[in-house]
């Protein structure tokens, strides 16, 4: 029983600071915007936010459990938010993606053309009932150096050989 009532506290305490520091309302007239997030185990998780939140915004204030989901958060140096949207999506959302963004893409696993950083993703009414692919395998970009495990084609299939090849942060800026 101790422990409920100190996450609820805990948490009550944390939340209404952050609403007194950035002078933000809990109204109930405010429209929420609806998001729809796909896993891909083909569970779909559904979840609202206000005008002015980002996609991983609406994760954490609906505690959401996507593992490894933002792990920056928000402040454009990983890229475990990476989403995928739908072509007609893609094509609705205001802003396109900064050299930044980008940037961070690059490096994200199951990367598309309509891939996105959910930090990046902010929510307005025109995008009420968005729905967004969360890939299975996350690359947080702040891990250097990555390691990659080559593999060789065989007869039998695919075998992964001893060679490991080290990336550094040195080799992808140099590279060209």
């Amino acid at each position: 029983m101790s422990i409920k009532l100190f996450k609820y506290v805990t948490n009550f305490c944390i939340k209404s600071r952050v609403l007194m520091k950035y002078n933000l309302s809990t109204s109930n007239n405010e429209k929420l915007i609806k998001v729809t997030f796909n896993k891909a185990n083909g569970e779909k998780v559904t979840a609202e936010g206000k005008k002015g939140d980002s996609l991983l915004d609406v994760i954490v204030n609906n505690n959401l459990d996507f593992d490894g989901f933002g792990a920056c958060e928000g402040t454009l140096t990983c890229s475990t938010c990476h989403v995928i949207l739908n072509q007609k999506n893609y094509d609705e959302l205001p802003e396109k993606p900064s050299d930044e963004e980008l940037d961070m893409l690059d490096l994200a696993y199951n990367l598309t053309d309509t891939s996105r950083l959910g930090c990046q993703i902010v929510l307005e009414e025109k995008l009420d009932g968005l729905e967004v692919n969360v890939p299975a395998t996350v690359n947080d970009a702040r891990n250097w150096p990555t390691f990659h495990i080559s593999r060789h084609k065989t007869f039998y299939g695919f075998f992964p050989s001893c060679n490991i090849i080290v990336y550094t942060v040195f080799d992808i800026f140099y590279s060209s």
